[in-house]
């Protein structure tokens, strides 16, 4: 499967291109498909590792296409699907029952002169997102790094917005504690 970054990554999916999709044109499902995988497979990538993230992201796929019909338009199209895939994800890792090292893609630091402590940085964080429960996980992966708001992970998640505040508090707190652990 191939992953790459569009122009209209965070351009929002329209109510029409849903329409159209939902009624079976295949150039929709293609607008959507290649608006929104790159998010779709970072979210996997981010909640199940890079080994299933292919997988996870086509059965998210699949299950939105076969679904499309029952999205409401109560809220945004890519809350509806995240909240696909986070149900997919969630899923997948119960079913595995054991939790495997995550990638987690850190960004070039300015300073390349000092790789091992920035690896050894990179271990303990990929470590440290291991060890959370998968639902606090789900909050902090859609927060930090798919860039949520509070609103969109409750709607995604299908939780009160206070919820997701609290667990994202949690989540921060479980993670400074892991990774001070692990110095």
């Amino acid at each position: 499967m191939e992953h790459r970054s569009e122009s209209n990554d965070k351009e929002p999916i329209d109510d029409a291109t849903v329409k159209g999709g939902a009624g079976g044109d295949r150039a929709a499902l293609r607008q959507i498909y290649e608006a929104t995988a790159d998010r779709v497979f970072r979210l996997m990538v981010r909640m199940v590792g890079q080994q299933d993230a292919d997988d996870l992201t086509q059965q998210t796929f699949v299950r939105a296409f076969t679904k499309l019909d029952q999205f409401s338009g109560e809220s945004k199209f890519e809350t509806w699907l995240y909240r696909l895939a986070t149900n997919e994800a969630l899923q997948h890792l119960r079913r595995e029952k054991h939790r495997r090292t995550k990638e987690l893609v850190v960004e070039p630091t300015a300073d390349q002169t000092d790789h091992v402590e920035q690896d050894e940085r990179v271990a303990m964080v990929r470590t440290a997102l291991d060890q959370l429960d998968p639902e606090l996980r789900a909050i902090f992966t859609l927060k930090e790094e798919s860039g949520l708001s509070y609103q969109e992970i409750a709607a995604t998640l299908g939780i009160p917005e206070g919820t997701v505040g609290s667990r994202l508090n949690r989540a921060r707190r479980e993670l400074r504690r892991l990774i001070g652990k692990g110095r």
